[in-house]
């Protein structure tokens, strides 16, 4: 296991896990902009609990590397949901934002 790999893999799942505790935390940064999007207010305990879970799985995949992968895959295709959220919000000046999150797990993923 390379440090590379282990340094991008514990930024990545921060990364998540601060993403989930926004959300959690209803900050007003995260909680409008998807009241924007048209995502609704109860489906956020359970994108909380999905960045939470992704956050942990990348951790517990530096011991189990399956977990890792699932959970690395979990996370791409839930941020790459939220490109989509975005795109038919047409708020296409937040597209950046869960890429920017995206882009440390895709990394950790081709670093495995």
């Amino acid at each position: 296991m390379s440090t590379a790999y282990v340094v991008v893999t514990v930024l990545a799942a921060a990364m998540a896990g601060f993403s989930a505790g926004s959300v959690f935390l209803r900050a007003a940064w995260v909680v409008q902009p998807m009241a924007d999007y048209g995502i609704p207010q109860s489906w956020l305990p359970w994108l909380g609990s999905a960045k939470a879970a992704g956050a942990v799985g990348l951790l517990a995949g530096l011991f189990v590397p399956v977990i890792g992968l699932l959970a690395g895959i979990g996370l791409v295709l839930y941020f790459a949901g939220a490109v989509v959220a975005v795109l038919r919000a047409r708020w296409y000046a937040h597209v950046p934002f869960p890429l920017v999150y995206a882009a440390p797990v895709v990394a950790a993923l081709a670093l495995a």
